[in-house]
């Protein structure tokens, strides 16, 4: 790993991301571009009146400035942070940068949930998700130990899960982390003997990894909702993070019927990472 994009906006959870992804660069000696995107319109930046111009002047001093600041905390001393601040707020933009800079990883914090709320609707973390190629970390609280020791993959096996499959392969070995794959069995019309499932396992890894070593690290639990099950089974493991993919831009998608994705990030106390379908 080698650069980490945090989007800066100023509150507590772009704080909690920021700490976060500083702990991953200091274990993966990684650079940080701290990116903060600025609601200035294009006419404003380019009008021709002067009061209008030394206007936008002064918010872009007074936005670096404050971004500055921001950047000043006592564990961010032993990490190579780079500020981008661009002029626009589109999120399209976070993904552009990502490429631009070959980024390996995206953190962003998110707020918690409770009751009706729901963590993605109508977030700045939503709207980068569904641009991301990149993988996306969300945290919710402030980060305390960023060790991904043991990380549940909630995978369907199907063709296309191989590619996010092979890309968190990837992504989690240069963690060290150990990746638990799991399928939800339900009851009804989806329900899946062992003999089938086990089936559909051995053909998908045949064609992501070429072999079955990773036979052993996988896991099929019966539940009555998909969601329930992958966290009722990463609390069982005592996993350090949830691993899930996405459309992207074809909205939270998931590897299964419904709002899988959403619903994980929504409502896990862990952190959550999507991965590109």
């Amino acid at each position: 790993m080698h650069k980490i994009i945090v989007p800066i906006d100023f509150s507590k959870h772009s704080e909690y991301a920021l700490e976060a992804a500083a702990a991953l660069a200091q274990k993966h000696n990684a650079e940080i571009l701290a990116l903060h995107m600025l609601e200035l319109s294009n006419a404003i930046i380019s009008e021709n009146d002067n009061t209008k111009q030394a206007e936008a002047v002064f918010f872009l001093k007074l936005a670096e400035q404050k971004f500055t600041e921001f950047l000043d905390k006592p564990y961010l001393q032993h990490v190579k942070v780079t500020p981008i601040v661009k002029h626009f707020k589109v999120f399209k933009e976070v993904n552009d940068v990502a490429q631009e800079h070959n980024a390996d990883l995206i953190v962003m914090g998110s707020h918690g949930t409770s009751g009706l709320k729901e963590l993605f609707v109508g977030s700045n973390t939503e709207k980068v998700v569904r641009h991301a190629d990149t993988p996306v970390l969300v945290v919710k609280h402030n980060p305390i130990l960023m060790d991904f020791d043991k990380v549940v993959l909630a995978c369907d096996f199907s063709k296309e899960s191989i590619k996010p499959y092979i890309n968190a392969s990837h992504l989690f070995k240069t963690f060290g982390a150990k990746l638990h794959l799991v399928y939800v069995n339900l009851p009804g019309t989806g329900f899946k003997s062992s003999t089938e499932i086990e089936l559909k396992v051995i053909d998908f890894l045949k064609t992501a990894d070429g072999n079955l070593d990773n036979l052993q690290n996988v896991h099929y639990v019966n539940d009555y909702s998909i969601e329930q099950g992958i966290l009722n089974f990463a609390s069982t493991k005592g996993a350090d993070l949830i691993a899930v993919a996405t459309h992207g831009r074809k909205g939270l998608a998931h590897f299964f019927e419904g709002s899988i994705s959403e619903d994980i990030a929504n409502h896990s106390a862990l952190p959550v990472m999507t991965f590109k379908i």
